[in-house]
This record gives structure tokens, sequence and C-alpha cells, in this order.
């Protein structure tokens, strides 16, 4: 499947520009979730942020995290940004380590935020079951989607997120694959079983929030037996959704991070 991208990249690019990034966001998100860091590294290199399926503009189906890194594989082939450096937050997270793992020739460098790979990740989102089952009045704008859902999701930040997930005006209705999402769920929050001694040894940077539970010490094991050169960095008073509490310090570790890439 390939993925909607967006694409930003210098004005003047040159050979020196350093491999592209590819940006995967976090479930329910889109790619200009990542507009800010997007912005921010599109100075000197290329980037391309990417609707993981049933997401933003990106074709719909069935989901796993092995069916979502070939969606990115392909879609990086498509575009030739084949190898790149690729970060994920979150559901994008789990994704790009997948990717990392299985087709470790793509990925020259991992950038992973605020998640582990591991069971857990979207438990605090305390979504309905049958949200998918929204009735839709004939027009909505913001304000209307938004008094919408406040019914079934009271948390002013995950209202929010889905928001923007609303085709608004005309004949409104959910603009992602919501019951392949939600069929899903297990999945997205889990954790595939992987073959034994599976790694990928490419430099790795974990981004934790200091204020989320998504990276513990518990999961300190798996993470040294799968990615064997990673590195953990903490950002101070920051939630799950690091790069939006503190975007100055999270695009600084990123850029550090590129800058030792060979």
């Amino acid at each position: 499947m390939l993925l909607n991208v967006s694409e930003r990249g210098p004005e003047h690019p040159t050979p020196a520009g350093g491999l592209p990034v590819v940006l995967l966001h976090g479930l329910f998100g889109r790619g200009r979730n990542l507009g800010f860091v997007q912005r921010k590294l599109a100075t000197t290199r290329r980037t391309l942020a990417m609707d993981l399926r049933n997401h933003g503009n990106s074709p719909h189906g069935p989901m796993s995290y092995p069916a979502m890194a070939q969606d990115v594989l392909d879609t990086m082939e498509q575009t030739h940004a084949n190898p790149a450096i690729v970060l994920g937050h979150s559901m994008g997270g789990k994704t790009a380590m997948m990717l990392a793992l299985t087709h470790p020739s793509a990925v020259k460098a991992l950038i992973v935020v605020d998640i582990a790979p591991a069971q857990g990740g979207f438990d605090r989102l305390d979504l309905p079951e049958n949200l998918d089952k929204l009735q839709f009045p004939a027009h909505l704008d913001l304000q209307g989607t938004n008094e919408l859902l406040r019914p079934f999701i009271a948390n002013d930040a995950v209202r929010q997120l889905m928001a923007q997930n609303i085709r608004q005006g005309d004949n409104p209705g959910w603009a992602i694959g919501l019951p392949e999402i939600m069929a899903a769920m297990p999945d997205i929050m889990g954790w595939p079983q992987l073959p034994a001694g599976i790694q990928y040894d490419g430099p790795t940077l974990f981004i934790r929030g200091e204020n989320s539970p998504y990276i513990s010490p518990a999961n300190g094991p798996v993470m040294n037996a799968l990615f064997p050169h990673h590195r953990l960095e903490s950002i101070s008073g920051a939630g799950h959704w690091v790069h939006a509490d503190a975007p100055r310090r999270f695009t600084e570790l990123v850029e550090d991070f590129l800058a030792s890439i060979p």
C-alpha cells in the first residue's frame, strides 16, 4: 500500500544534505502532526511525513505492524527515499521499529519517540467502543465537531486529536478508517512475537517524556536485545506527546543525533 506523503526539503538541496528523514505519526494522528520538527529538519534535509494506513489521506485496510512497516518501505521505494533515517512517535514508533528489524538495510538510523517494543502505549485514550457508529448531522464546522464528540470523549486533548479525523462541511463523517483501526486495537496496543535473535544494529535513539509511562525500566532488557546500539534520552516535564510538549528540546535532540550519523 502506498501512503500519502507530505514532503519538504531545503530550497536549494545539495549532495551534502544527508539522508532523507521519514516521519511517522501516532495513533489517530497524521503526518502533519510532526510539522514542527519537519519544518526544522527540512531546512537542510529532504523530509517525508507519511500518513499511516487508515489515517490522514492514506488508503484503508487491515492493520498490523508488519503490514504498516511494509507500507512505509513501499512508499520509501516509490519516492526514492530508500535508505532513510526513520523517526516514529507512539504507533509510528512501533512501525519504525518493525521496519528497522525486518528491513534493516532501508533504515540507516532510527528514532523512536515515547514507545517501547512491548505491550501498551495507548490505554489512556479511553475511547468508547461504538465511536465508529457516531451519527453525523447534515453539516458540521469545527465548533460543531467538538460539541458532537464531547459526550463521548471528555478529555480535551483526545477530543481535539479525534476532531481532526472528521470530514467537515456538508455530508460530514469519519475521514479515517475507524472500523479498521478499532478492529486492530489489540494488535496496535501489542507487539508481535519476533524470531529469536532478531535485532537492528544501526544507531538508535529513544526519546521519552518524563511524565509518560510508555518507556519504563522494565522495557530495558528487550530494548537492549533488539536495539543493542541504542541510547535513551528523557525530556523533563514532557508527556506522551513529547514533540508538542517540548518542541525545541525535542528538535535539538533529534538534530544532534542526526549530526552524529555518518
